[in-house]
């Protein structure tokens, strides 16, 4: 019989009901205090499925994620986050929920048995052969996902999966299974707690790691950051700042002469060159600053 670790019952909340306040926010911190360690038994697997990821990206394939319910939410926030952080075009990254963007914000009833349904949102983003899929699902068994992973493979494509459960169909099913068993949760079967927060650890580091690894990333500053409003635009002046250790006038007058580019205006200081002349380096080196310095 097929184990499922995110159906079974946690023997330390039988008795939630009747705990405090108290009682129940400690058992639910004693459980996610797990959840960081159960990722990094995982990260021999996660480090093979980023090595692909940045393979990919590199020779412009996308990287799409594909869940349903809280996982597809899950995937859908880490791909739309990357398009501010590190200036990547919205289509490099994507995230797909089973039920389309209303399943956002709601429940869609049935979607995630949905397995015709799968393979048609793969069809409307053109997927094929030189991209990736991820699907993500704390069973790894929902059929929606499943069904995309089966596609996927016909196609020739690369995949992976992100799974809470053992012997699941979605592992048997990637090229680069990632295992995160984090045990039972403190509600019976709710996987938007622990399941859904080693998830979110996981895509963080694959977007981040794979951003990194192309060259939008300088020491530890997002130097590709989209200056989209005034938050975004002090931070940028910081990263420069912090970058080339020049005033904060001087970051903003050439923050402004490189078109509000981060990363242009930061290899305009450090070498003292033009816009223009910072975009050719740029070119140069694949957008890599560390290498230029170098």
């Amino acid at each position: 019989m097929q184990e499922h670790i995110t159906e079974t019952r946690l023997q330390e909340s039988m008795a939630l009901d009747t705990m405090s306040i108290s009682e129940i926010t400690t058992l639910i911190n004693q459980e996610d205090d797990k959840v960081a360690r159960c990722v990094k038994e995982a990260l021999p697997s996660i480090n093979q499925l980023i090595e692909m990821v940045v393979t990919i990206l590199s020779n412009q394939g996308r990287l799409i994620y594909i869940g349903a319910g809280t996982s597809g939410r899950l995937s859908i926030l880490d791909a739309s986050e990357c398009v501010p952080t590190f200036n990547a075009p919205c289509e490099m990254i994507q995230g797909i929920i089973a039920g389309g963007s209303s399943a956002i914000t709601q429940a869609v009833e049935g979607a995630e048995d949905d397995t015709e349904q799968a393979v048609l949102d793969l069809k409307a983003i053109s997927f094929c052969e030189k991209d990736i899929l991820i699907g993500v699902a704390a069973s790894g068994n929902t059929p929606y996902v499943v069904s995309a992973l089966e596609y996927a493979h016909s196609i020739g494509a690369k995949t992976g999966a992100i799974v809470c459960n053992k012997h699941s169909k979605m592992s048997a099913l990637a090229d680069y299974p990632v295992e995160v068993f984090v045990g039972s949760e403190v509600l019976t079967g709710s996987t938007r707690m622990k399941a859904g927060t080693a998830q979110k650890m996981i895509l963080n580091m694959i977007s981040t790691t794979a951003m990194i690894k192309l060259g939008k990333v300088y020491q530890n500053l997002m130097i590709d950051v989209v200056a989209s409003n005034e938050k975004l635009y002090k931070r940028a002046i910081s990263i420069i700042q912090e970058a080339t250790g020049c005033t904060k006038i001087m970051a903003e007058k050439t923050f402004l002469l490189a078109n509000k580019r981060t990363k242009v205006a930061v290899v305009m200081i450090l070498f003292s060159v033009s816009s223009q002349k910072a975009e050719e380096l740029l070119s140069q080196y694949k957008g890599f600053i560390r290498e230029i310095v170098d």
